[in-house]
């Protein structure tokens, strides 16, 4: 569903060869759950994720439409959509033309959410990898896009490939200084007792999870509290539970981290996904 076109089809061009999106990874998106029951579109927190798509554009000194605009893009393509049960909806926004005369390009798409994401759910296993930087490497350095959640994405797939290669669902990112820092795609959420930790944005450069901020706010009404500080690998072995948390694949339990089994937390398991909302 394309800003100012409509309704798109999958194999029609929609992005000049010298869009900046494409050739240089300048631009940005945004991604939630639908859960679609009998023709009715239930959207997750939409308002949040087109209010986090308009940070990373102004980051990226990208002209963004307004939020009405992707409000209305969203609901027609949900209209038009013809699947059933849960789907990823996608809002992205292109930098536009480096030479030719063309504007950014405002797009959503809806992908039915697939077996494997559900099996996820059930319980991963993670290895660790260096991220290559300190876990204050973005505190003065704003041009590193820290937080900010672009279409540039090589490197958060690369790391995605390497776990694969080592055996596991995913990966954990780790600092130079030897801290958890985030996965590909997911934050990570710890359990100690009724505290639940998850790592500081900022300095760290770990996008602010909108997932988290659903976690926090419900948590004093399950007697849990949630906190942003930073903790090692270790500190994630020794919790009572660990989970990868997101906005599409939702609330899932790390079994495994590297060489080492996780403890099955079946009641952190239920209490981290009601609070997360799945």
């Amino acid at each position: 569903m394309l800003l100012g076109r409509g309704v798109v089809p999958t194999a029609t061009p929609v992005v000049g060869v010298d869009d900046l999106g494409l050739t240089r990874g300048h631009g940005c998106f945004d991604a939630t759950r639908v859960r679609f029951a009998a023709g009715v579109a239930d959207i997750d927190v939409l308002e949040l994720h087109i209010a986090r798509l308009h940070r990373s554009a102004a980051a990226l000194g990208i002209p963004c439409p307004e939020p009405a605009a992707w409000h209305d893009l969203t609901q027609e393509a949900c209209r038009v959509y013809a699947g059933d049960g849960e789907a990823m909806l996608k809002l992205v926004l292109t930098g536009g033309g480096e030479t030719l005369p063309a504007g950014p390009v405002a797009y959503v798409t809806l992908t039915e959410i697939g077996e494997e994401t559900f099996r996820q759910r059930e319980g991963i296993t993670v290895a660790t990898l260096s991220r290559g930087v300190a876990s204050d490497a973005y505190a003065d350095a704003p041009w590193l896009l820290g937080g900010v959640k672009t279409i540039a994405y090589a490197t958060k797939l690369a790391a995605k490939e390497e776990a694969h290669r080592r055996g596991a669902d995913d990966a954990l990112f780790v600092s130079t200084d030897g801290f958890a820092l985030e996965a590909p795609t997911s934050a990570i959420v710890v359990r100690h007792g009724r505290e639940l930790a998850t790592t500081p944005t900022g300095a760290t450069g770990v996008l602010a999870s909108i997932t988290i901020d659903r976690i926090a706010e419900a948590a004093p009404q399950e007697g849990y509290t949630l906190t942003h500080r930073l903790f090692t690998p270790a500190d994630v072995r020794a919790a009572d539970g660990a989970w990868f948390v997101s906005s599409v694949r939702g609330v899932a339990p790390i079994r495994r981290l590297d060489d080492v089994d996780l403890p099955t937390d079946t009641t952190g398991d239920d209490v981290v996904r009601r609070l997360a909302g799945f």
